[in-house]
């Protein structure tokens, strides 16, 4: 593998993609099917619209814990062995959210929304394995298209929400739970999908590459100085170096805290004023609409005109969405859509752009691992988020949310403006930078 031409890199690359649109689109199916019911089935467990929030906290979680745990086995074994656990421990914890439903016990219902955190995990791992072997000129343009991808299962699964309540009726579970029936079939699929057609592993790939290169190519050596240690001392020796990589990673976290504070309240919002659970669903897959159908295009931008300024746009998104959300009357309105779908977009542009930002300014042997505590960092952010989100809305009102998420808001912009800021340092090569 390490002799292969730059046009064979350039096809695998391709191949990567290909393969990774696929199972990100079958996994996002799974993990977005049940968001729409998520907090309606814990309200109706606990008995508490205070603790509905738990559910998702219990994932984002879950998904912090598998950020980190999936990072370090692909640094040991390549992104499809990540993937492949990723996705099976999530569609295990999707069997236990209708076994919770059907025992009715808010337990089980947590123990399994942190194991349907893992898929989560492992599409945001996905986006980082299309840039292993892209070159700089292109990296969030591919970093993008994976994760397009998710558009394809995702506005279809809160969609499902409706035809699942047969499903449920069928198990003899309530209709909140019908939705992870379904979800659980499609993460087993994604588990198994990243098995069969993630070949060769891009990360493995990249590593030879550049092992082969090195001796030959100086300019390919690390921007950082990499220390030694464990695992997390190596990874903040290397965020600390790079004031623009600590900037990407308190950007992914304040947009997606942002994000999911929102939108894991938004369908008791709608309940509140007497909307349906297929009014509900629609809503959901208008934000996820933001969220991944115009990524490509984020990405592009993004190549062209730098990943700070594309963060900065997305920042100043986010804050008109929540003026919007603020001024939403219970049920359906045209605000709560506007408002939710910008919520996505300005998700997507910060999180395209940092992202990329991260692949940029990590060395490749650290790669796996920076990613994976940037991503448990953003998780980690957007847990305490959603947990405080159903404290604040049981007791201030939706609209005092959306006014505690702008401050959120407020530290993209900030985060933006520091990354922009002239780096000490030049981004490091990619093996597709041949």
């Amino acid at each position: 593998m390490a002799s292969l031409s730059v046009q064979d890199v350039e096809r695998v690359q391709r191949r990567t993609v290909a393969s990774l649109v696929l199972v990100q689109a079958v996994g996002a199916l799974g993990i977005t099917i049940g968001i729409a019911t998520a907090s309606l089935l814990a309200r109706d467990l606990s008995g508490s619209e205070q603790l509905a929030g738990l559910a998702q906290t219990f994932q984002v979680l879950g998904t912090a814990g598998a950020a980190w745990l999936l990072a370090r086995l692909m640094t040991r074994a390549g992104r499809r062995a990540g993937l492949v656990a990723g996705y099976l421990a999530a569609a295990t914890g999707a069997v236990l959210a209708v076994l919770a439903g059907r025992w009715g016990s808010m337990l089980v219902l947590l123990g399994g929304m942190m194991l349907l955190g893992a898929a989560t995990a492992a599409n945001n791992a996905a986006r980082y394995a299309a840039t292993d072997l892209a070159p700089a000129t292109t990296r969030a343009r591919a970093l993008s298209v994976v994760v397009w991808a998710t558009t394809l299962g995702a506005v279809l699964g809160p969609n499902l929400t409706g035809p699942a309540s047969s499903v449920a009726k069928a198990l003899a579970v309530p209709e909140a739970a019908g939705p992870f029936v379904l979800g659980a079939v499609g993460l087993a699929a994604a588990g198994c999908l990243a098995a069969l057609v993630l070949r060769p592993d891009p990360l493995l790939l990249a590593r030879e590459l550049e092992e082969a290169e090195s001796p030959a190519s100086p300019v390919t050596s690390p921007p950082v100085t990499v220390p030694t240690g464990g695992a997390w001392h190596r990874v903040v020796g290397v965020v600390r170096q790079q004031p623009a990589l600590l900037a990407a990673v308190a950007g992914l976290a304040a947009a997606h805290a942002t994000m999911v504070s929102v939108m894991v309240m938004t369908p008791l919002h709608m309940e509140h004023g007497e909307a349906g659970l297929e009014l509900i669903g629609f809503v959901i897959s208008v934000h996820v609409l933001g969220m991944f159908a115009f990524s490509p295009l984020v990405g592009a931008a993004a190549d062209r005109w730098g990943r700070p300024a594309v963060m900065g746009a997305g920042g100043v998104v986010l804050l008109l969405a929540l003026v919007l959300c603020a001024l939403a009357p219970a049920g359906s309105s045209w605000q709560i859509f506007g408002g939710l779908f910008l919520l996505g977009l300005g998700w997507s542009l910060v999180t395209i752009a940092a992202s990329t930002l991260v692949a940029d300014l990590t060395p490749l042997a650290e790669r796996a691992d920076v990613q994976g505590a940037a991503d448990m960092t953003m998780s980690l952010g957007a847990a305490g988020a959603s947990a405080l989100a159903g404290v604040v809305v049981g007791t201030w009102g939706y609209p005092a949310l959306a006014g505690c998420a702008a401050v959120l808001a407020c530290g993209v912009l900030l985060a933006a403006a520091c990354a922009a800021r002239p780096a000490p340092a030049r981004p490091r090569r990619h093996a597709g930078d041949r």
